[in-house]
């Protein structure tokens, strides 16, 4: 009996150790490492269409579509700070008796990042890329008319150091004393003497120095509703500083539900090489949607606030 009392004991000592060493690793496997990454994107299918019969108001049958992809992918680990954002819009318009024309086209890579030394700011540096995908034409994107622009024809790189300042999710602004913006013209039908700031026949390169400012600002405006604003400012030091490049985009989504959205795109700029006018760009689009938010905000991670540990 004490033999088998002895055999028992030592039986339920080695299952409830087994069971604790169990325990044990079930808890190290939950316990989840810090995410760095957040990503934030929303892409889309926007589609439009218009028949006539025997209307006496007029009207010509067309159809449009435009694809849009929009994503904000940020690294934050103790005090540095990555945000790269890729925007690559495009869309086409087919009107009987016309033909067709494109109606969007974005080419805008941009990244940037920073080395925080106050709660809200950065040392930081960049570079960003906007151009566009495919050739357009004087008269409406008319494949028969003029020529005016292709891809990286024009191209603009923009590369420099500053100071970044973030206090949340919804702000940056980047302040680039030294900067530099290089204009390619790529398309040799378009390298001609005062073609986007070409100086001279057969240029393809134009290289200016100076300040540039830009801020991206997110609001809410209620349920469902979100406007995403972006704007740049460039002067160059060495020539004309006042003829300052402007800039201006508003994206305003609106959900309807988990698949299908509204969006309206608003484009402004200014640009004394281009054209010494205001350009104006308006988009309108309802389709279908698939957004990713995936990460944590900087507002939850405790990890890239430092300041908070002293």
């Amino acid at each position: 009996m004490k033999k088998i009392f002895v055999l028992l004991f030592m039986y339920l000592s080695i299952h409830s150790f087994s069971q604790v060493v169990i325990s044990d690793s079930a808890a190290v496997d939950t316990i989840k490492k810090p995410r760095h990454w957040s990503v934030l994107a929303k892409n889309s299918v926007m589609f439009n269409q218009a028949a006539f019969s025997n209307w006496v108001g007029g009207g010509a049958n067309n159809v449009g579509w435009l694809a849009s992809a929009n994503y904000n992918l940020v690294y934050e680990n103790g005090r540095h700070l990555w945000e790269n954002i890729i925007i690559l819009n495009y869309g086409q318009n087919t009107t009987k008796g016309v033909g067709t024309r494109k109606t969007q086209d974005v080419l805008n890579v941009s990244t940037n990042y920073g080395r925080q030394f106050s709660k809200s700011w950065y040392v930081s540096t960049g570079a960003s890329l906007l151009s566009q995908f495919s050739g357009g034409f004087e008269d409406g994107n008319n494949p028969e008319a003029k020529k005016i622009s292709n891809f990286m024809a024009p191209g603009y790189v923009n590369a420099g150091i500053g100071v970044t300042y973030r206090p949340n999710d919804n702000l940056t602004v980047t302040f680039r004393p030294a900067n530099g913006r290089f204009t390619f013209v790529l398309d040799k039908e378009l390298q001609f003497s005062g073609s986007y700031g070409l100086k001279s026949d057969g240029d393809f390169f134009l290289m200016q120095m100076g300040f540039l400012a830009s801020a991206i600002y997110k609001v809410k405006l209620m349920e469902n509703i979100e406007m995403t604003n972006t704007g740049s400012v460039f002067s160059n030091y060495l020539e004309n500083p006042d003829h300052m490049v402007l800039s201006y985009n508003m994206l305003l989504n609106m959900k309807i539900n988990r698949f299908v959205s509204s969006i309206v795109t608003l484009d402004l700029m200014y640009d004394h090489n281009q054209i010494q006018k205001t350009q104006l760009k308006q988009t309108l689009g309802i389709g279908f949607a698939y957004n990713i938010d995936n990460g944590v905000k900087r507002s939850d991670r405790k990890d890239s606030q430092w300041w908070l540990k002293k």
